[in-house]
């Protein structure tokens, strides 16, 4: 299906600096889906696709980069939204038939778990999510999306219907060469203790949060 693309996808002229290793079929309590996992030919870090349906270079598809968040995708804090977000995410692709989400293992924005439980720590005090990673001598956001773009590419898509509150992640994705034909927004109502950190999103990450006051 690649050969015969005809937009100008860069998976049609250049190599990918990502490897799929293997797939296999994933049932879930959303529905049945698909899931990859990927290995960066230039660094250690691992990228998983989970997947649903025609993966069409010519159809703009629901995608969404996820950045891993334990406490949130699996303990089910409430301390954030990213786990509703994910879940949501899954639920619009089983609705609509087709997507593609690549799950980011770089968790806490890049920080990883034991610098992340830290900063929860500084934030049990009063700190912010920002000023709790600065007073580490932390970065805001290490995060890098090239290769989880190239995911998508590798997966057969040029066209995207974005899931993300994020316009950094939006910016990347075209800046990688991927054609964003829009911004499906994810927001879920957020709970008393999420707010405090969605507000920090809105107003120092510049999240866009219709939610949040």
């Amino acid at each position: 299906m690649k050969e015969e693309a005809t937009l100008d996808c860069p998976w049609a002229r250049q190599a990918l600096t990502v490897e799929r290793v293997s797939a296999a079929r994933l049932p879930t309590e959303v529905g049945e889906f698909h899931i990859a996992g990927y290995r960066s030919k230039t660094s250690g870090e691992e990228f998983v696709a989970l997947y649903k349906g025609e993966m069409n270079p010519e159809v703009p598809t629901l995608a969404r980069i996820h950045s891993q968040c334990l406490t949130g995708d699996v303990f089910g804090s409430t301390k954030c939204d990213c786990g509703r977000q994910l879940r949501r995410a899954m639920e619009l692709i089983e609705q609509e038939g087709r997507g593609a989400i690549v799950y980011q293992l770089q968790e806490g924005r890049g920080i990883g778990i034991i610098n992340k439980i830290r900063a929860y720590a500084l934030q049990d005090e009063g700190a912010d999510t920002v000023e709790a990673n600065e007073r580490l001598g932390l970065a805001v956001d290490l995060r890098e999306y090239r290769q989880c773009a190239e995911v998508l590419f590798d997966l057969g898509l040029c066209q995207v219907r974005v899931m993300s509150n994020n316009p950094l992640k939006l910016r990347a994705m075209e800046e990688a060469g991927l054609r964003v034909v829009e911004r499906v927004a994810l927001e879920v109502e957020p709970g008393e203790a999420a707010v405090h950190y969605l507000r920090t999103k809105k107003e120092k990450l510049g999240h866009l949060l219709d939610l949040v006051e």
